[in-house]
């Protein structure tokens, strides 16, 4: 449960991806190349010289981590989970301030085709609701990404988002559906929100009151991770050497 109404939530994510898109001086996503290359989180390794499986992370400026070093957004925050549980497993964010649905549409074959990528978290649209772009447009996108990985054999994690307030109820809860009807739809793994438990608590965001801050970006790395880990376990179980021993990992129950 969130600690803030969702339409708190909603306000204090479309301020945060409106700095994000202005503080860090991102370019248009019409006018940036389509194959701007993704960075590694930190690894012992890079992907390419480990051969590791590897986890994409698509999204925008909660994914870049606007705010925070490198190492404290929470793909790398991810990575460090991985690492200590003993996975061998590479994470790659993908991330880009400003980004919309569309442009996640327009690198997301170059982003799949960069070594083994097995899962895709996909965290786009918010941009699309700060402008009050089509929700259609935005389910058209965010399914052609979707295609597009489950095509190269990647599973897919849909992390939910909300809809700024000023569109009015109808606009919220259409663009809240989309999610929702996409995971029924295409049958992946779905986050509801990504912000949950972080939106809106100023203990848990930047000074400017809606970016998470390093304690906020720990939770969202946890709220990713409890959905991810079972489908790095899935992804690794006919995988020698991919995943730790049994005897060194919790007990996991497959979710009904």
């Amino acid at each position: 449960m969130s600690l803030f109404p969702r339409s708190r939530a909603a306000a204090c994510l479309a301020g945060c991806l409106l700095l994000g898109a202005c503080n860090r001086g991102s370019a248009p996503a019409a006018d940036r190349p389509a194959t701007a290359a993704p960075k590694p989180a930190p690894t012992p390794a890079s992907a390419d010289e480990s051969g590791h499986p590897r986890i994409v992370v698509l999204g925008d400026s909660l994914s870049a981590g606007y705010g925070l070093l490198e190492m404290q957004a929470y793909p790398a925050l991810l990575q460090a989970k991985l690492n200590a549980e003993g996975y061998k497993w590479d994470v790659v964010n993908a991330g880009i301030s400003g980004d919309t649905s569309a442009a996640g549409l327009q690198r997301v074959q170059w982003a799949l085709s960069q070594g083994d990528v097995r899962i895709l978290i996909l965290e786009l649209g918010a941009n699309d609701g700060l402008r009050g772009l089509p929700v259609a447009e935005m389910k058209k996108n965010l399914a052609g990404i979707i295609e597009v990985a489950q095509e190269k054999g990647a599973a897919v994690l849909l992390a939910g988002m909300e809809a700024p307030p000023n569109f009015g109820p109808e606009y919220i809860l259409s663009f809240r559906q989309v999610y929702r009807d996409l995971a029924k739809e295409h049958r992946v793994t779905f986050l509801p929100f990504l912000l949950d438990n972080v939106a809106g608590n100023p203990a848990l965001n930047l000074s400017d009151g809606i970016h998470p801050n390093v304690e906020g970006s720990a939770i969202v790395a946890e709220t990713v991770w409890n959905a991810l880990k079972p489908m790095v376990d899935a992804a690794s179980s006919s995988s020698g050497g991919l995943r730790p021993p049994a005897h060194s990992r919790p007990s996991f129950a497959p979710p009904s």
